[in-house]
Order: structure tokens, then sequence, then C-alpha cells
């Protein structure tokens, strides 16, 4: 059995490469099949896949040297990079910080794609950012609007997504009109709070330099100098993203987010997100970036229900076709 040596450099911080428990190194013993053993300040490393452990070890011990902290949603990422063997440029992504929050937190980009979606919003007019729940595709536009405003490069932000029913008509719900939307604009406060606080959101609000509105309401508008959200574009019919789509102004930036994955249209109904890929991938000025579970954020359980549930959908895709194709050959 082959057997490989790491010698752990000055001024790494053992702990924090092992992990509480060792659980750093628990989990790439894990997923590649080895064991490792520390023996005077060098980790020997034999089993199934060493090559994989040692590139991956490798890479953590390069994310040390950048930043210290090894928490479970970068171990995670730096393991599935490898694993996958894609690169990921951590250092340029570590210094790229957008803005800090109201709590003086550095936000930044934590994954590749991540980084190429902030620096595609930088560079383009229209960016769309397709992927699952948890991958920042709204939190990082927000705060991206909210760093061009600073900025001064636009004089309001203006966020929006439709207000699907879900089992309720807003007719029925208590309140005024405002009242029955805003729980659909929750998640558009919630990142808009984090970065800026509550009390300078609502003031920006107050006086007209942040909107967050329904879909609907946009009808009829032209947007200048304006930084524009549109949130679960997936929900959109392809009457409502062209409206939206065309409501762009000069000096104006306009990012899409959307998971195609949850779709609540009413069956039949084609999402305005899916349709709008198809026809402007490819258009000058336009770009699209595509998120995956790999790049989710949020608990390490966000990840393994995305894959369960892309496993569980790409088997019934499987016994579907293979049904149909039963069919066919009987006749």
């Amino acid at each position: 059995m082959t057997e490989y040596t790491i010698n752990i450099p000055e001024g790494i911080n053992v702990q924090e490469l092992f992990g509480n428990y060792d659980a750093n190194v628990r989990a790439v013993e894990k997923i590649t099949g080895t064991e490792m053993v520390l023996r005077d300040g060098a980790l020997i490393i034999k089993g199934k896949d060493p090559e994989l452990a040692v590139r991956i070890i490798g890479r953590l011990i390069d994310a040390l040297r950048i930043e210290p902290g090894m928490d479970t949603q970068r171990l995670g990422y730096i393991i599935d990079m490898e694993t996958a063997g894609k690169s990921f440029d951590e250092k340029s992504t570590s210094k790229d910080i957008i803005c800090y929050t109201h709590m003086g937190r550095p936000l930044r980009p934590k994954t590749q794609a991540q980084k190429e979606y902030v620096d595609n919003i930088r560079s383009t007019d229209m960016v769309f950012g397709i992927g699952p729940a948890g991958t920042g595709k709204t939190y990082l536009a927000c705060a991206m609007a909210i760093n061009a405003y600073k900025n001064k490069e636009v004089e309001r932000i203006i966020l929006t997504r439709p207000a699907v029913e879900a089992g309720e008509r807003l007719g029925f719900l208590p309140g005024d009109m405002q009242e029955k939307v805003d729980p659909y604009l929750r998640p558009l406060y919630d990142a808009l709070y984090d970065v800026l606080g509550i009390e300078a959101a609502a003031k920006l609000r107050e006086k007209g330099v942040i909107e967050v509105v329904p879909l609907a309401y946009m009808r009829g508008r032209t947007l200048d100098n304006a930084f524009i959200i549109l949130d679960e574009a997936q929900n959109t019919t392809r009457e409502q993203m062209k409206m939206f789509l065309t409501r762009m102004g000069f000096n104006s930036k306009v990012v899409v987010t959307g998971d195609i994955t949850q779709i609540d249209l009413p069956s039949g109904t084609m999402s305005g997100l899916k349709e709008a890929r198809k026809i402007l991938t490819g258009v000058e000025g336009i770009k699209f970036n595509y998120f995956t579970e790999v790049d989710v954020v949020r608990h390490e359980l966000v990840k393994r229900i995305i894959k369960a549930y892309e496993a569980y959908d790409n088997s019934n895709k499987v016994r579907t076709n293979t049904s149909k194709g039963n069919k066919v050959s009987s006749r």
C-alpha cells in the first residue's frame, strides 16, 4: 500500500487544520477511503485514494495560509472541488470584499461560481443567476446593488419578485395591499437588513431610494439609473418576464435570480426564466451564471437535501423513459 507524507508547514495551526476532535481529517478520510496519522509534525496518509487526500489536505493548508479558520462550509467546498477536479482561486476570492455589513463583517464571494457571478454583475448590464436555494444568488445581488448605490453608480435600488399564490388568494389575506404582499418579499428585506441594518434600510425606503415591490407593479415603468433585481424568476410567466426585462432604462443594471427546479406556476404554464434562458443565451450584453449544490453556503443538510432530490428526480426520469420505451416496443 502506497504511503504519502505531508509535512505541516510552520505557521499552520494544526488544530484548525484537523478541526475539533479531528473532524476535518475524518471528513477527508471518509471521502477518500484513507487513514491519516500525525507523527513528528508530518501527516502520514495511506489507503484507497491517498493522492486525492494529499490534494485536499494541500488545499486546506493553502486556504489556512490565506485566511485562518476552517468551518464546515469551507471544508466541504474544498473537498467537493478537489473531488470533482475543479480549480478554485481562493486567494483572489478572499481579497474580493464587496462591502461591509452593518456589523462590520466583510462580505465576499465564498465559491468560484459566486466569484464569477459577482464579476459578471460588475462588468455586464444584465446577469442571470440560476441555481438551487442557499447559493447566495439574491444575497450577493442585493450586496452588489447597495455597493453600487454607495459608489453613486445608480440612484436607486428596485427589488421585485412575483407574488405566486400558494393555497391562499391575496384578496382573502388581512391588511392593505402592502401587507398582503410583504410575506412574498420577506427574503429581499432579510438581505437588505443584514447588509444595511434595519434602521438604515428603512430610511432609504422612506426616501424612495430602495423599492421592494411585487412584479405586477413594474408594468408601464421605465427604470433609468437603477439597480433592479428580479428574485424567484422561475415563477414568472413568459409575459411577465418579457415585461420585466423591457423595463430596463439608461445607466441601469439588471440581475435576475431563480431556481428552475422549484417552479410553483400552475401545471402547463411556461416558466419565464426557462424560456428567457433559451432565447437570450448568447445575446451580447447578457451573462448567465449557474450554481450547483457545491455552491450552497447554508447548513450542510441543505446540500444533502438538494442532492437527494436530484437523485430522486433523475431516477424518476429514467423510469419514465424506460416505460415509454416499453410501450413503443410492445406495439
